[in-house]
This record gives structure tokens, sequence and C-alpha cells, in this order.
């Protein structure tokens, strides 16, 4: 079992001993929370839009984005507040002229870097920061690279990808433990890649497909998607989608089935779900095309 699996079958059991809450103070509103979370886990409690990239709700906090960052009172730099345990009597400010502008900063570096275009809500968060990528000018080094197109299943575009960490831990201790992917090189050259940068193929993937349902950005994409968008006709206020259990084995999984125009383009399953923690294995993340009677592209 892995270690977030096992921190939420932890917190879903009855404690003979209740957690102590902590309470601090967050942009001038005190809350209480138990004793282990972090601010994060305070800023949502209050209902506060902290935003993120490498923080997932199922993954240990990589802690390497940093646009979570907030102020604490007494302390000389920024905290992540994806990471920082609460301390009684702490005092946060989520948001002031230090903060946002570090938040601009970090939005306009990856932006100039990696193509953010397709990664849910990043966009709207440049534009809330009044972040400009484009002033780091047309020759900005970036990390744009060849698509790994090289399995029927998922295609890689290391040009979207901002080392979040997310695809290495769910395919790590996490969840799958796997240990397919993990990063390589040093610095600028630092990348995610297989043992020896060997073909998808030839490597220890399994396909489960856990590192698409975690990334960011669009990095890593189901073939389908990649098709679709490649021909514009991927259409998300278009998509249905439908709650339903995978069929191929006795363990239950729930799959969420994504529907366009009549075809399911995807799948996927809830993260709040306690069976899946939203992974799923090969047949159920890509199994789906006997339904609608059509052959893999």
């Amino acid at each position: 079992m892995s270690s977030a699996h096992q921190q939420l079958v932890r917190l879903s059991r009855p404690s003979s001993k209740p957690k102590a809450m902590v309470e601090i103070s967050v942009d001038g509103e005190a809350v209480s929370v138990p004793e282990g979370s972090t601010i994060l886990d305070a800023c949502k409690k209050l209902g506060k839009d902290i935003p993120t990239l490498c923080w997932h709700q199922t993954l240990t906090p990589a802690n390497v984005c940093r646009v979570c960052m907030v102020e604490l009172e007494g302390a000389r730099t920024l905290v992540p507040s994806c990471s920082r345990e609460v301390e009684p009597g702490m005092k946060v400010k989520t948001r002031n002229e230090r903060v946002d502008l570090t938040r601009r900063l970090v939005l306009e570096m990856l932006g100039s870097s990696v193509d953010l275009s397709i990664s849910p809500g990043t966009p709207e968060m440049i534009a809330e920061y009044d972040a400009r990528p484009e002033r780091f000018g047309p020759d900005a080094a970036n990390v744009a690279r060849p698509v790994k197109d090289d399995n029927a299943l998922y295609v890689r575009d290391y040009s979207k990808c901002i080392l979040c960490y997310r695809c290495v831990q769910a395919c790590g201790d996490d969840h799958q433990n796997t240990f397919a992917i993990a990063v390589a090189g040093r610095g600028f050259d630092a990348h995610i890649s297989t043992e020896f940068d060997t073909p998808l193929p030839n490597s220890a993937c399994v396909y489960c497909g856990n590192c698409i349902a975690v990334c960011p950005t669009g990095a890593l994409i189901a073939r389908r998607e990649w098709q679709m968008r490649g021909d514009n006709t991927w259409d998300e206020s278009k998509q249905t989608t439908t709650d339903t259990i995978c069929p191929y084995c006795g363990v239950g999984c729930t799959l969420t089935l994504h529907v366009q125009d009549g075809e399911i383009v995807k799948a996927t399953s809830p993260f709040g779900n306690d069976v899946t923690l939203g992974n799923l294995c090969i047949k159920g993340r890509f199994g789906w095309q006997h339904v609608q009677n059509r052959e893999a592209d």
C-alpha cells in the first residue's frame, strides 16, 4: 500500500486519541486545524485560493514549484504552504506585494521556458498575477524537445513539463511502486526519463496511466486526447461525464467516462474515491474501445 493511501486510511479510521487542534491566523482570520496539517490545509478550510502546480491531494508534497509561497511572520523567507506544517500562533499572509511578486516571477519563468497552453487553470493564473513570460524575450532558454510517440496508449511531450515530480511520485512509492520514470540530469538539463532513456515499451512501465492522471500541464497525455487536440476537435465544453464501475475484475474501481459527440474519449477515476484514489490499471484507463466497437488508433 502506498504512503499516500496509508495516510488516507489512517485519516478515515476513528482514532482513540483525537489530534490536538492548532490555531493560527491567516490574513488576520483565526482558524483551527488538526496537528500535522499544513498551512495550505488551513487556507483551504478558510476557502482561500492558494495557487499550486506541484501539489496534489493524493501525493506527498514535492515542494518544488514554489507557486504556493506565503509570508509567515518572523520568517526570513517566504514559506511553501503545501509542505509547511502549522504551529500554534502562526500569522500567515497569503497575498501582499512580496507574495504576489514571487508568484508572478515563478509563473513568468515557467511560461518563458515551458508550453503551458493546455495546463488547466494556469493561463488564468498567469493573467491573475499579471505575469508576462514574454518579457524574457524570444531567445529565452526553453525545454522544447521532440514529442516522444513510441507506444499505442499515451504520448510524452516534455516541452510542456515543469518538473513538478507528480509523475515520478505516482509511479513510485506514493502509488504504483513501478519506478519506471525518474528525474535525470542536473540543473537546466534535468528532465523526466525512463531508465537509461529507453523507449517506453522497453522500460518498466506497466501503462497504468496514473502519471497522466496527475500531470498538471499535459506533458503526459492519452493518445486519443492528443489526436483530438492535434486536429482541433477536443472540446471539453461539449463533454459529459458518467461514473460507472470497471468491468474487468472484482476490485470495483470507479471509472469516470468522458464522452464527446457520442464517443468515449477518456477514462479517469475520482481522486476522492477511497478504492482508487484516482488510480487505475491499463485496462481501466485505456480498455474502453470495445464499448463503442471501434479499434484503437
